[in-house]
């Protein structure tokens, strides 16, 4: 797939919105603070990735979402390959992310992008489910 990543700028809020999972405001924040990527083909938004940083300092993949059409074709290594590289030009040496235990694909994917199980905190989502932890040496 041919596909462009670029920080997210203001106009791109209420697509990277959608998920629900966080409020407006707080989007906007991370937005501001250039920790939103957004990956376009044809310029058109087809995913996001949402980063945050434990104790202020370890990288995080807090979430990356590729609109179902677009899965697949190789959106969300391109944005892990920007992140990557920024994190790398930046002195990091590991990223982490995470996964729902009843997750399987998204557990699929962070190993097939070299990622690394490191951790799994138990029912700490809703309905009681766990969280497993994902670690990638840069």
């Amino acid at each position: 797939m041919d596909c462009q990543v670029r920080l997210a700028v203001f106009d791109d809020l209420d697509f990277v919105s959608q998920d629900g999972y966080a409020t407006r405001r707080f989007i906007l924040r991370k937005i501001e603070e250039g920790e939103v990527f957004m990956v376009e083909k044809d310029e058109e938004p087809i995913g996001y990735l949402r980063m945050e940083y434990l104790w202020g300092t370890e990288p995080y993949i807090a979430l990356i979402r590729i609109l179902e059409p677009h899965r697949r074709q190789g959106a969300g290594r391109a944005l892990l390959d920007h992140i990557v590289q920024d994190l790398q030009e930046s002195g990091n040496a590991v990223l982490y992310s995470s996964s729902q235990a009843d997750e399987p694909q998204p557990q699929e994917w962070h190993r097939h992008m070299g990622f690394e199980e490191c951790g799994i905190i138990n029912g700490i989502n809703e309905g009681g489910v766990g969280e497993i932890f994902f670690r990638k040496t840069l």
